[in-house]
């Protein structure tokens, strides 16, 4: 473990500018034969090929479609059923007692002060707060004797985050970690930023190569895309700005999540309107979430200092001609220059286990006392009343008993539709359409998303995340009440 670690802080602490790859036009200048080059492309085209039917392409077994990934992580999901509830457990405990230990004796903790050094007493506060829920629910759900408090393990609150979220997103982690570098460092980050780069600069200010968050976030998970992006961020590819907008806006649900959130709400009828009406209104929210604070605020600054240049930002934020041979060219370099295979799926494992144990810990934390405060408080009500004259200028049916739901959705994306479910009868179809159409959008939310963005360290507060969950929501009720009035 000692090794694991060591190279850990060093990919994820140290200056990665020493280190960087070269992008856009220093790529260009990148001078490679002939030969060269035909190795790299097709280096480039099996490595990405790999990467496409891991991640993006739809398979058929028994009946059932889901990508190679999420068959994968479903195999390991049950092959670890014996003892995974136990194994995180024991890592966030471990988690726990070694942040407390560094923050009393950080003369005796020695690397370990490099790894918790940054962490404030708040951390430390979340790591042994989800410590005690992990213990809790697992002595529950082990010991018939042994029954915790129902506002801590029940199937409101640590039964619904603990199997669902905490194991789900703590095995993806790692096996993601080890299938990235097929798509980020071999050339279709390249060739893709080449070819949509005049189209997300434009429109969304961010680099072409942040497509691939998106499409990761659509067919495998948020958490997979967030992580992309954190990699990519400390790599000097994306700026702070960049990365925080990517992060908050194209880190939306998989398509696996919306097929369960649709299907609770009764709409699966209609889940193809549902479903893709909703990924536009996701676009346009950031279309206009990229322009106004705390977003458009962040600094264009890479991981290592660097400020980023107008020439950088504009250069290639145009269509012309060759753009489709540069980024073969780019791609092709790219793959025949990059580190061997198992070097790079060793530094994405190291990377991804170094930040589990705080991730792991604050989804348990966090996620659960969110769930606690939405099932045993009457906050989110009161939140949601503010919301009642909104929706009901706009003509949004059964407003006063929807209006809770708008806000629940920062503490976990699920629990809109959740608060709906028993409800439904009484609701109109456009008032149920457009609860289940905002909890897909609203992207930003603690039980997940803005755990992990916070646990994998990028460069943004909590209070920035809470504002862009409300800016978005605010900005989505408009435009999912247009939709509504167009679709039902």
């Amino acid at each position: 473990m000692k090794n694991i670690a060591d190279e850990d802080l060093d990919h994820m602490e140290k200056n990665p500018g020493d280190t960087a790859p070269l992008e856009g036009k220093e790529l260009d200048k990148q001078k490679i034969s002939r030969g060269q080059l035909r190795k790299g492309l097709i280096k480039s085209f099996l490595l990405t090929s790999i990467a496409v039917i891991v991640f993006f392409v739809p398979v058929v077994v028994d009946g059932e479609t889901d990508v190679v990934f999420g068959y994968l992580y479903n195999f390991l999901l049950n092959l670890s059923v014996p003892f995974s509830l136990w194994l995180f457990t024991v890592m966030v405990l471990a988690n726990a007692v070694t942040s407390i230990y560094v923050k009393l004796f950080p003369e005796r903790s020695g690397r370990l002060l490099d790894y918790y050094g940054g962490d404030t007493g708040v951390h430390i506060f979340f790591y042994v707060l989800g410590a005690v829920f992990m213990s809790v629910y697992a002595l529950h759900d082990s010991f018939a004797g042994v029954t915790g408090p129902e506002w801590m393990v029940g199937p409101d609150t640590g039964g619904t985050i603990i199997p669902s979220i905490v194991l789900t997103v703590g095995w993806i982690i790692p096996l993601a970690a080890v299938f990235m570098p097929l798509l980020l460092n071999y050339g279709a980050l390249d060739f893709i930023g080449s070819i949509l780069e005049p189209v997300m600069r434009p429109l969304f200010k961010v680099p072409g190569k942040s497509t691939i968050d998106a499409i990761s976030s659509f067919v495998s998970s948020s958490s997979v895309a967030i992580l992309i992006t954190s990699s990519l961020y400390r790599m000097n590819v994306y700026t702070k700005r960049e990365a925080i907008a990517i992060a908050t806006s194209f880190s939306a649900v998989s398509v696996g999540f919306a097929v369960l959130v649709i299907n609770t709400a009764e709409l699966s009828q209609d889940f193809l309107q549902v479903y893709f009406s909703g990924m536009l209104i996701a676009f346009i929210i950031s279309f206009f979430m990229i322009r106004i604070p705390p977003l458009s605020k962040q600094p264009d600054v890479y991981f290592d200092g660097r400020e980023q240049t107008e020439e950088e930002r504009q250069g290639e934020a145009k269509f012309e001609f060759g753009i489709i041979p540069r980024g073969f060219q780019r791609a092709a370099k790219r793959a025949e220059t990059a580190r061997p295979l198992g070097s790079e799926v060793k530094t994405s494992v190291a990377g991804a286990l170094g930040v589990l144990p705080r991730v792991v810990a604050m989804l348990a934390s966090i996620g659960i006392t969110g769930l606690i405060v939405a099932e045993y408080t009457p906050l989110f009500n009161w939140l949601g009343m503010p919301f009642i004259p909104l929706l009901n200028i706009l003509g949004v049916p059964n407003a006063a008993m929807i209006a809770p739901s708008i806000p629940v959705g920062i503490a976990e994306m699920f629990l809109p539709v959740l608060l709906i479910a028993g409800d439904l009868a009484a609701l109109e179809a456009g008032a149920i359409y457009f609860v289940t159409t905002l909890s897909l959008v609203q992207i930003v939310f603690f039980s997940e998303s803005i755990v992990v963005i916070k646990a994998t360290r990028m460069p943004v507060k909590l209070w920035e995340l809470v504002v862009c969950f409300f800016e978005r929501t605010l900005i989505a009720i408009p435009i999912i009440a247009l939709f509504m009035h167009m679709m039902y």
